[in-house]
């Protein structure tokens, strides 16, 4: 069976098509600047890459002509071969704990929780009409990077609020990038060989995320009512004290709004750097650069502190894993992270440390925490999601 996985936002498209349940990936590629100048899209097929500049006014454009590639690369004979579309959804709210086919609830009920992910629901909204309106006959599935999270306990989602926010409002916890902590859970479970683990995922790359996984359930996890919680990253925040917000408000003469946008665009490792890619910041500490060395022991702090909150919320773990951007490339930052985790008793080896995006046992046999570098792969769990429930 073809599945399609798609993640749409505002001004783009990322797709992989699988053939299922092989899991092997025929097609893949991304539609950049949608309805925006200087539009284009890039695919990869049979180990080439591909790009060309084309005026992709919306999204049901880049559907068409994602369509034609298929075709013309003989991909598939019709339209008729695809039978089934996962979609990528951030914000599923408490309403959806799984994945489920879309309806014209289900889409309304993406639409409600606009407030909680104002720049994914949109874009996910209009990537899914797109696709209906394209693929006719083909099942359309949402996976919600929210639902892996739903099995939190009620004590770790709720805030020390007025209990009426979360009644009337839905303040609470609700994650992010579940999809990809899923994916990588289920891949260290195989590789320990068994489902009776207690284990910590690192996502960590532009956005960042630590989750406990136990037997095969979120415990708790870092990223909260929206993604601008937890961890320090590129350019969020992550945990403050809340009184900063009307205090500069005040001071500075910010509104809200101002603020919102400073926490979530021009704060992380871009405000204490100047820099939001590990790179350059790497390269910045490479040259001496202070603030480089600073944004770095801030960032590696703030992962080792979740980490050895949840090892002792897990009372103990079988494995850690590393993941996203940095977490699979940053040999430095991985090295760093494991050396403040002597304490219990991680053992790094350093020449297995020393790759980057595979999967790999950075740990020797000694370690009494394994640590891996696993590689996520959110558009194989949407196909594999869509695949199982279609």
């Amino acid at each position: 069976m073809k599945v399609l996985s798609v993640n749409a936002g505002s001004s783009t498209l990322k797709f992989q098509l699988f053939e299922m349940p092989e899991e092997s990936v025929l097609i893949q590629g991304s539609f950049e600047r949608i309805g925006e100048v200087g539009s284009f899209y890039t695919i990869r097929i049979n180990g080439e890459k591909i790009k060309k500049e084309v005026d992709l006014k919306n999204h049901g454009v880049a559907f068409e002509i994602l369509v034609n590639e298929l075709i013309e690369n003989n991909i598939v004979n019709s339209l008729e071969d695809i039978k089934a579309v996962g979609h990528r959804v951030v914000q599923g709210g408490s309403y959806f704990d799984k994945s489920v086919v879309i309806t014209d609830d289900v889409i309304g009920k993406i639409d409600e929780l606009k407030p909680l992910a104002p720049l994914h629901n949109p874009a996910a909204i209009t990537g899914i009409k797109a696709a209906i309106e394209v693929f006719k006959d083909a099942v359309q599935v949402a996976v919600f990077d929210t639902a892996f999270h739903q099995t939190m306990p009620k004590y770790n989602y709720l805030y020390p609020v007025p209990y009426s926010w979360y009644e009337d409002y839905s303040v609470r916890k609700y994650g992010a990038h579940g999809t990809s902590h899923k994916y990588v859970s289920e891949r260290l479970n195989n590789i320990l060989g068994k489902t009776d683990t207690k284990l910590i995922i690192c996502h960590i790359g532009s956005g960042c995320s630590i989750t406990a996984i136990e037997n095969g359930k979120c415990i708790n996890t870092s990223m909260g009512l929206t993604p601008n919680a937890g961890l320090m990253m590129g350019t969020r925040c992550g945990d403050i004290d809340a009184s900063i917000i009307p205090y500069i408000s005040k001071k500075a003469n910010m509104s809200l709004d101002m603020i919102d946008h400073v926490l979530n665009k021009e704060s992380g490792l871009l405000a204490i750097s100047t820099h939001n890619d590990s790179r350059d910041i790497e390269d910045g500490i490479n040259n001496g650069e202070e603030r480089c060395i600073l944004a770095q022991k801030m960032f590696v702090r703030k992962v080792v502190d979740y980490i050895a909150k949840y090892y002792v919320e897990l009372n103990g773990v079988d494995a850690i894993a590393f993941t996203a951007g940095i977490g699979e490339n940053s040999i430095m930052t991985r090295k760093d992270i494991m050396e403040e985790l002597k304490v219990l008793s991680v053992v790094m080896d350093e020449d297995k440390n020393n790759t980057r995006g595979k999967e790999v046992l950075i740990t020797k046999p000694e370690s009494k925490i394994a640590c891996y570098v696993i590689p996520t792969n959110e558009e194989l769990m949407i196909a594999k999601d869509t695949y199982n429930l279609v």
